[in-house]
């Protein structure tokens, strides 16, 4: 009898899998045997390809000054902290790289967690109680989903960047002791932007805090690269920011929370992704040291992706694709609709030269399937020039324009 209901279990796996393949959603993994950068080299492909789908938007994750920073770290702090912070986790590097993320977003203090799915994980069921509301776009990341239903606070859903149904269900959670309307800044797989002005004022409308995901936009966001709210003009009036050091400030792993001091306070004591995780390694804290030097000397990588962004989102769509997303976002996704289109023509893209991922359903909702491009300042003009060739003779070999 045991081995019969064991022998279930893994059938309802088979199963569950068969069908996934079946519906062309299947994901395989392909293996890079180079440093992540605008070029690398994957297995068995037999060439150098051109990367358009990794968060690398600054170019910097395998930047000398950062490897060497890292080098130089690792010699003088270490590898690994093996504990928690509140144990024996907190060097000084971590306490110097709070204050640092605390000043480049503007805010009173900042905190550590090993990912920005922890952070995101840790906050709301340590802020808020059952007595509180979170009022969430729907499309908010898997991440800001998971952390919702850690929390006890009462759960209310606006539709995608609808500011009438956002208003209507601060009304609904009216009753809530306190009311957080939660957002990404850019969306991930759809490159569109939050409309944080309006969201800004129906938070000081109706007495709510604002907090938003900032993954995909802090470091090359914005005039500056301070991110969704500078981009939109309402530095200041963001209550709690959660972002990431593993996308563009160098790659690596490590997110934070950002905001005043009684919301870092209370994560310190109750967040349980902080208190139960290793602190990041040290090689990490000190490399992201160095990001932000980078970051506050000059606006060069940001005004790259910029250049990049613009022509890759003008030449495709001159072309006949159906780019999504705000203009200013280097998230270009290319709207496919059927998900064996999507990944049949990634495949077709690799063979000439070009590394981009079909996403389908269930990251990206049924029928939506695409190709998300991601532009950086690793890449050239050139290069976003040869994708842009590749997309249009892909193209046209898939009846797709």
């Amino acid at each position: 009898m045991a081995s019969s209901s064991k022998d279930a279990f893994y059938d309802t796996l088979r199963n569950q899998i068969h069908e996934i393949k079946a519906a062309g959603t299947y994901k395989n993994e392909r293996v890079i045997v180079t440093p992540q950068n605008a070029t690398i080299r994957v297995a068995n492909a037999g060439k150098t390809v051109l990367n358009f789908c990794a968060n690398n938007y600054l170019g910097l994750s395998d930047h000398p000054a950062l490897i060497a920073a890292a080098k130089a770290t690792l010699d003088d702090h270490g590898f690994g902290m093996s504990s928690v912070r509140f144990i024996c986790g907190t060097q000084d590097l971590h306490k110097q790289l709070e204050r640092r993320i605390a000043e480049f977003h503007g805010t009173e203090d900042a905190i550590l967690f090993p990912s920005c799915f922890d952070a995101n994980a840790g906050l709301f069921e340590a802020v808020l109680t059952g007595e509180d509301a979170i009022i969430s776009d729907e499309l908010n990341h898997a991440s800001i989903i998971d952390g919702i239903r850690l929390s006890k606070a009462q759960r209310f859903r606006f539709k995608h960047l609808d500011m009438a149904d956002l208003e209507q269900k601060l009304v609904e959670a009216k009753s809530a002791r306190h009311r957080l309307i939660a957002t990404d800044g850019v969306f991930s797989m759809d490159g569109d932007v939050a409309p944080l002005r309006a969201i800004c004022d129906l938070a000081e409308k109706y007495n709510a805090q604002v907090f938003i995901d900032e993954c995909h936009a802090t470091g090359f966001f914005g005039r500056t690269g301070k991110g969704t709210p500078e981009h939109c003009g309402v530095e200041g009036r963001i209550d709690i920011i959660n972002s990431t050091l593993g996308k563009a400030l160098g790659g690596a792993s490590g997110g934070y929370t950002a905001s005043r001091k009684e919301v870092v306070d209370v994560l310190r004591q109750k967040a349980r992704p902080y208190l139960f995780s290793n602190a990041i390694a040290p090689p990490i804290a000190g490399a992201s040291l160095k990001v932000f030097d980078m970051l506050s000397s000059s606006t060069e990588l940001q005004d790259r992706v910029k250049a990049n962004t613009k022509r890759f989102r003008d030449r495709m769509t001159a072309a006949g694709f159906t780019i999504r997303g705000d203009a200013a976002c280097p998230i270009a996704p290319v709207m496919l609709g059927d998900a064996r289109l999507a990944s049949e023509f990634a495949d077709a893209m690799l063979s000439r030269g070009i590394y981009v991922i079909g996403f389908s359903y269930p990251v990206v909702p049924k029928g939506l399937a695409r190709i998300r491009v991601q532009l950086s300042a690793a890449h050239t003009l050139e290069q976003v020039d040869e994708a842009v060739d590749a997309f249009i003779h892909v193209g046209k070999q898939k009846g797709v324009i």
